[in-house]
């Protein structure tokens, strides 16, 4: 420290005592959220929960609350909300040399064009649980507490299939997730697209999706195409991602005494989610993916590895 802020600091200590040291009013620019708003985002935050969570996340509670509420203001008085994940983008991952042709087909149509991209998968053996005890609700300085343990209810299995240039999902849950049910799903998706479209499926190699039952079904259809995933490049399919919100948004923090709970909530997210559809964004293009394969490659080959 700087001698002459010593001397200034001393000469404040000498003529204000301790209260000489206290830090003198600074200007700053008004504040553009008053208490009754903060108020009001506290009350909505514990007492109220979003359509389409278990929880609020600070995004949507600042789309919630008044124009001048920016997701920084929630941030700062939700200290537990600074890992908020709740961003429909796709990172950079690992890619095959295969990875091209499939972000292609990935990539959302123009409207003039007669074709659809539809991410296909199953989400298998969704468990409805329930906690041994009552969830104790949030309150000022207290979170959410339940217990470590649970019961199971059953289970469930949802296949889904994510339209890539829209966001919408078409959904449907079976008990059981073999070859039976996803012929079945085919015919819901073959139901719900307009027959003067083709159809492209993005999907993986799963036993069930490639079974003869399948094939002859797909035999009478010549405007569904399938295109499947190499192995190791889940990834791809970007229904996955919409599981992995449904998840995080509806199962993972749930409570559901049966399956049919269960099913009424999965059911309850597909609608919110066609009621305000939103397509995934990518934020690298495959060539950017393959340069940062080929680099990574490069270092490890020049280690002797």
């Amino acid at each position: 420290m700087a001698q002459q802020t010593v001397c200034k600091w001393r000469q404040h200590f000498v003529r204000g005592r301790l209260d000489g040291l206290l830090d003198e009013p600074r200007p700053s620019a008004p504040r553009t959220v008053t208490d009754a708003a903060v108020e009001r985002s506290v009350t909505q935050t514990l007492e109220t929960t979003p359509a389409y969570a278990t929880q609020w996340s600070t995004r949507a509670m600042a789309e919630r609350s008044e124009p001048e509420y920016r997701t920084s203001h929630l941030a700062g008085r939700w200290p537990a909300a600074a890992s908020d994940r709740d961003v429909q983008t796709v990172g950079r991952p690992a890619v095959c040399r295969e990875g091209p042709r499939y972000c292609g087909a990935l990539l959302p149509p123009s409207p003039g064009d007669k074709a659809l991209v539809l991410c296909v998968d199953e989400n298998a053996q969704i468990q409805a649980m329930d906690r041994t005890s009552p969830l104790l609700p949030m309150r000022p300085g207290q979170i959410e507490r339940r217990t470590h343990d649970y019961r199971r209810h059953g289970t469930t299995s949802l296949f889904a299939a994510l339209e890539v240039r829209t966001g919408r999902v078409i959904g449907e849950l079976h008990q059981r997730h073999r070859a039976a049910e996803f012929r079945q799903f085919m015919d819901t998706v073959e139901a719900s697209v307009p027959p003067r479209l083709d159809v492209h499926l993005i999907l993986d190699n799963y036993g069930t999706h490639t079974t003869a039952v399948i094939r002859r079904w797909l035999l009478k259809r010549p405007r569904f195409h399938l295109r499947f995933t190499p192995t190791g490049t889940s990834w791809l399919n970007l229904v996955e991602r919409w599981f992995a919100l449904l998840t995080e948004r509806r199962l993972r923090r749930g409570v559901h005494p049966g399956v049919r709970a269960l099913k009424a909530t999965i059911r309850q997210y597909i609608t919110v989610t066609n009621t305000h559809p939103t397509p995934f964004t990518w934020t690298k293009t495959a060539d950017e993916i393959l340069a940062s394969v080929a680099r990574l490659c490069q270092r490890t080959s020049e280690t002797g590895h």
